[in-house]
């Protein structure tokens, strides 16, 4: 693999993605077989917690554990990142101690910061702008389902956010038609749209139906992330309209697949029944996290 950091997808070429990809795919299979694949004894992962989260730690920290490694939890009061040491300070420390770091933070400067002054490799485990990790796992589990991904078609139904920008780069990476569905003023950001564009299929629409019909898999996610809980009632009314429910999911493909990468808010962007329905592939998303995030930390770490 390429890459000494894991900020962007975009950073990936295809042949490193197909990497991850096998990768997980063998530590998936040899976890489900009872095999041991101790493949970082002795290492550690220092985890940089600004946001909290139930996936994120949970899988990070596993997986080392997996893998005969270790993860330390840095919380926001632990170290106080950019107040009561510089971001640049922090990187630099860490350097010393840890044999890699994953951050989880708001703005996304702080990753590209932390990337920069680091001598070991840093990991986004999301930012304001950009949901890598998700993204890695969201096609893994896709591929799993489909046994392709080039000439699909994604839809997303809701916000313009950091995990619709992460599958953007994804789609344009692996040639996947993407079509997200907002309200007027929720779009994804332009640059990074116009950029897999040269790739990829991209369609910005505001008709649910209009992205839904006729895609194979279909996306959603909360409307309001955390972080916005000052504008999360403002929202709710600017997304009526774009749940995710039997009606819509029935406009896709027969064989179209439901994900969200959760926490869910059931009967606002997405309804119960199609979550935990037979379509869904939820879950099995939430458990591919700890599988590529498994195979990038073993491929960043052991360079």
């Amino acid at each position: 693999m390429k890459p000494n950091n894991f900020v962007s997808v975009s950073q990936l070429e295809e042949e490193d993605f197909w990497e991850i990809m096998e990768t997980a795919k063998g530590l998936k299979g040899d976890l489900r077989a009872g095999k041991a694949h101790e493949v970082m004894p002795g290492r550690t992962l220092g985890m940089v917690f600004l946001k909290p989260s139930l996936r994120t730690r949970v899988s990070f920290e596993v997986g080392m554990t997996h893998m005969g490694g270790h993860a330390i939890y840095l919380g926001p009061d632990d170290i106080k990142l950019g107040e009561r040491e510089t971001t640049e300070d922090i990187s630099l420390v860490l350097s010393r101690y840890v044999d890699g770091v994953m951050a989880r933070v708001f703005e996304h400067e702080i990753i590209e910061e932390l990337a920069e002054h680091a001598s070991i490799p840093v990991v986004n485990g999301l930012t304001d702008f950009l949901h890598p990790c998700q993204a890695l796992a969201d096609f893994f589990t896709i591929y799993e389902s489909k046994r392709e991904l080039a000439g699909l078609k994604m839809a997303f139904v809701g916000d313009g956010n950091n995990v619709a920008h992460s599958l953007i780069n994804a789609a344009g990476l692996v040639g996947m038609d993407f079509s997200i569905a907002c309200p007027e003023g929720y779009e994804p950001d332009e640059s990074l749209v116009s950029e897999a564009r040269k790739l990829t299929k991209v369609e910005v629409c505001h008709q649910p139906e209009d992205a839904v019909t006729g895609a194979d898999v279909i996306y959603t996610d909360v409307w309001a992330s955390m972080g916005e809980e000052d504008v999360a009632g403002e929202k709710k009314s600017r997304f009526d309209g774009f749940r995710v429910d039997r009606n819509l999911a029935g406009m896709a493909d027969s064989e179209s697949i439901v994900m969200h990468c959760l926490p869910a808010h059931y009967d606002e962007e997405i309804s119960k029944p199609v979550a935990h329905g037979p379509s869904s592939v939820i879950f099995e998303q939430a458990e591919n996290r700890m599988h590529t995030q498994k195979a990038l930390l073993a491929l960043l770490m052991n360079q």
